[in-house]
């Protein structure tokens, strides 16, 4: 897109893309991807914090994109996520001690990593979709959802390598990343063995009408990434899923000790999956969450918020920082 600088960053090992706009001098906001997707999420909260003085910086996360992608998913837990960004803000953050973060889906798994293992370097974080989900003692995340939502739960059906790759080019990656981002199923997703993504041999499915937020063009700049990259890469966050829990016993029962801004929409499927808006306004989430100061539910909505409404998104996240800056700066 005009006026948005892209290069290559070399971070913990590997080398990083990142898309960044705004004035060198501009307080650094951090915004972070989920699956399946890239630092093009971002494309209208980057023109939009930028215009506001803002640096915006989006990088395509390990594994996605232009950045590179070990092949191991043990390369994908959470410390190595983490220790990515670390290194990603030692680089672009200059002498800045502390930043502005944002994440969506994954993208918001990994704040909440990075909030809790270095929140000496956050300012502010305003999480989409995905409130934080502390660790469970007692049972591997792997298990704890299988037992609850059954094995077609969609991150157990991505736990075997390369499975799903071959699901998903059976169904044609173009028709899957379109039903993703353009969905709106409700609650938790479910991917049964027959036909998981729901492969159609009709070729007039193909003529199904994007919606005004989706353009074609963005469709597009989807397909020739993934097309290009394949999916093991966002896979491999799910499998690691249970490497990461091993080796964040020493964090159990630890807190959020960053000022949090929350937002989902009112569609949203991890919104409307069962327990999750109780847990979300019963209190639990404010309990794990001391400094939770917003929870913003935005109406007709879907799980790409930030695509759907932009400006509203980019409204509500320059509303939390200007807060911060004025009252929270002791945090």
């Amino acid at each position: 897109m005009e006026g948005i600088d892209h290069r290559m960053v070399s971070v913990n090992g590997i080398t990083m893309h990142i898309a960044e706009k705004g004035p060198k001098e501009g307080t650094v906001v951090l915004l972070l991807h989920g699956f399946p997707d890239l630092w093009y999420t971002w494309r209208h909260q980057i023109t939009g914090l930028s215009s506001l003085g803002y640096r915006a910086v989006a990088p395509d996360l390990r594994g996605y994109g232009d950045s590179e992608s070990p092949e191991s998913f043990s390369e994908y837990t959470c410390l190595h996520l983490v220790g990515d960004l670390v290194a990603l803000l030692d680089s672009v953050a200059g002498d800045q001690e502390k930043v502005f973060l944002v994440g969506h889906d994954w993208g918001a798994i990994v704040g909440w990593y990075l909030c809790l293992f270095r929140p000496e370097k956050i300012k502010g974080f305003v999480c989409l979709s995905v409130p934080y989900k502390p660790r469970n003692p007692r049972v591997k995340p792997v298990e704890g959802v299988k037992a609850v939502f059954g094995d077609d739960y969609y991150i157990c059906r991505f736990q075997e390598p390369g499975k799903a790759e071959r699901e998903i080019a059976c169904a044609d990656p173009r028709r899957v990343l379109r039903t993703i981002f353009t969905g709106r199923e409700l609650g938790p997703p479910i991917l049964p063995k027959d036909n998981p993504f729901g492969a159609n041999p009709n070729p007039n499915c193909e003529q199904v009408e994007l919606p005004e937020w989706f353009s074609k063009e963005d469709l597009d700049f989807y397909v020739s990434k993934f097309e290009k990259t394949g999916f093991t890469g966002g896979l491999n966050y799910y499998r690691a899923m249970d490497l990461t829990w091993e080796l964040t016993a020493p964090w159990t029962g630890a807190k959020i000790q960053v000022p949090v801004k929350f937002m989902t929409g009112d569609l949203d499927m991890v919104y409307t999956t069962p327990g999750v808006k109780e847990y979300i306004h019963g209190g639990g989430f404010a309990a794990d969450v001391p400094y939770l100061l917003e929870v913003v539910v935005i109406e007709d909505a879907g799980h790409f918020v930030n695509q759907e409404k932009p400006q509203e998104v980019t409204a509500h996240i320059n509303d939390f920082f200007i807060k911060l800056q004025d009252k929270y700066k002791s945090f």
